[in-house]
């Protein structure tokens, strides 16, 4: 997808190819392929992303309600309950296999790092323009889905950071995405440019909190007081 000449989202593209290249430079992303991520990492990884979608799930709620297409509302209703939907498949797949109980879920705070990337998620679904809207929340499907493509063909001696890759880096993932993707370049077609500079922004800052949310769970990050 990241290769396919698009709209502005191409553009877009280009404004973090630096950021998805540190990204797949990550000692995270390289553990999941070569199996030395160690389990307590992951498991840090996957209780914290549970609690992130809960949030990223009201964020693409907000994304339909302030969509004027009704497919666009339609779509983001959809993907606001797969978001949820997911969320509730890692308590039964993830969860079982690392012993995360729904207790432990619920009495775990939001990471530093999760907790002002949702803030801004949110505050931009919130108060922003509707094409800010869909530059805030695209990169969490677009990263997700050319980093697991990336790691597809290299697989993983473990099986659960197999079963990750698998998901993310699958075509019913993928379609997704571009039904995203296409949106957006049809929204922001014909923007000025200070409209589309706050996309950009948008897309740039949530591309910098991907990075830093596995970074956060590479470091076990906690609340230092």
């Amino acid at each position: 997808m990241a290769a396919k000449e698009r709209g502005f989202t191409a553009e877009l593209w280009r404004s973090i190819e630096d950021i998805y290249a540190a990204i797949l430079a990550h000692p995270f992303i390289g553990g999941l392929t070569d199996g030395t991520l160690t389990e307590e990492r992951f498991r840090h990884y996957v209780i914290q992303d549970a609690l992130y979608l809960r949030d990223y799930a009201r964020a693409l709620a907000l994304a339909g309600v302030r969509s004027p297409d009704e497919d666009a509302l339609v779509m983001f209703g959809e993907h606001a309950t797969g978001a949820i939907t997911v969320e509730r498949s890692l308590h039964e797949g993830f969860f079982r296999d690392l012993g995360v109980s729904e207790k432990e879920l619920d009495e775990t705070p939001l990471s530093p790092t999760n907790l002002a990337y949702t803030s801004y998620l949110l505050r931009v679904a919130s108060l922003g323009d509707y094409p800010e809207v869909l530059g805030a929340i695209l990169p969490c499907y677009w990263i997700y889905a050319e980093v697991g493509g990336s790691l597809l063909e290299r697989g993983s001696p473990n099986r659960l950071y197999r079963r990750w890759i698998e998901t993310y880096g699958g075509e019913d993932f993928g379609e997704l995405v571009a039904a995203v993707l296409d949106l957006t370049d049809r929204v922001c077609e014909g923007l000025s440019p200070e409209r589309l500079a706050a996309v950009r922004e948008a897309f740039v800052t949530t591309s910098r909190y991907e990075w830093m949310f596995w970074d956060a769970a590479w470091r076990l990050e906690g609340w230092p007081v």
